[in-house]
């Protein structure tokens, strides 16, 4: 098949397009490297299947011939992005969501968007199962990524109604692993470069907030497997297993044997207090759970760190 990414150069999204290849497939990879990292895609250049387009979702799409499928994963996603760059996230979720919806009803393509555990918010429900609504502050820090990404599933859902656009809708847990941005704010590089770099790890709060997180591959292959599926509702993809940030930081001591200490934080404003997805969907409907365990996953993901810290 010939298959769009969008957010090719990203973290999840240059995973994603190694797979597609592997699987044998003709990649056409969009990015503007607004979070995105040249280097994520040196090894993919070369590739006589891929071809790039250094590009703005949210402005007029190059001609980019047929298609099959269309996976977007083009949107800044970490913390440290929102308060800076409200408008461009925003922009992505909205007009840059409808330019590639556009395309793919024109070429009679598939389209998989990647949502997120955003949606739910500080969720009241727990773990989260795709039924549930979210408790979302829509004027807060925060609101320009999970109102823009809720936004997103609003139009996409219209668009299947309307059109009857083919939509997958992957809504993402805390997924890691190399090739992530150490300084994009978010709790694991974060912890992994400071304990490599011997300084205190920061810990939001108490560390009792929890979270759960799903080794990339393993988050590709979901992604994958839900975009060949007949699935049209929003599914889960993350790992269940929770842990609190605290007992994280720790474990990212061990793994790391690293002598620093951890230093307490205030917490930003709305950030989460639990984060655990249900993937009963996942599993029923699409076969799929994790199969890379949390130690094993942080152990490959500090290596990659190590070696360019």
């Amino acid at each position: 098949m010939r298959i769009v990414v969008a957010g090719a150069a990203g973290f999840i999204g240059s995973h994603l397009v190694e797979r597609l290849l592997r699987d044998g497939h003709t990649v056409v990879g969009l990015d503007n490297f607004a979070s995105g990292s040249r280097a994520n895609l040196t090894a993919l250049v070369s590739h006589p299947a891929f071809s790039f387009i250094e590009h703005d979702i949210t402005r007029p799409l190059p001609p980019l011939g047929t298609c099959d499928r269309i996976y977007n994963l083009a949107c800044p996603a970490s913390p440290i992005d929102f308060g800076p760059r409200p408008l461009e996230i925003l922009a992505v979720c909205s007009q840059g969501v409808w330019n590639l919806a556009e395309l793919a009803r024109r070429a009679g393509a598939r389209f998989l968007q990647a949502s997120t555990s955003e949606i739910y918010g500080d969720p009241q429900e727990h773990p989260q199962r795709e039924t549930y609504w979210g408790h979302v502050n829509p004027i807060g820090p925060r609101s320009c990524y999970d109102e823009g990404k809720r936004f997103a599933e609003a139009w996409l859902t219209a668009c299947a109604r309307q059109h009857g656009l083919a939509v997958r809708i992957a809504r993402i847990f805390n997924t890691y692993g190399p090739q992530m941005r150490a300084d994009d704010g978010r709790m694991l590089p974060t912890f992994i470069v400071q304990a490599l770099r011997g300084e205190p790890l920061t810990v939001h709060g108490d560390g009792s907030q929890t979270r759960s997180f799903c080794y990339v591959s393993d988050l590709v292959d979901g992604l994958v497997r839900l975009m060949e599926s007949d699935v049209t509702a929003p599914v889960n993809l993350g790992n269940p297993a929770e842990i609190t940030i605290l007992a994280a930081a720790r474990e990212v001591l061990e793994l790391t044997g690293s002598r620093s200490e951890i230093r307490f934080v205030s917490r930003p404003a709305d950030d989460p207090r639990i984060r655990c997805p249900d993937i009963t969907r996942a599993r029923t409907l699409l076969g799929w759970e994790p199969q890379v365990s949390r130690r094993d996953g942080f152990a490959r993901t500090i290596a990659w760190f190590r070696q360019r810290c």
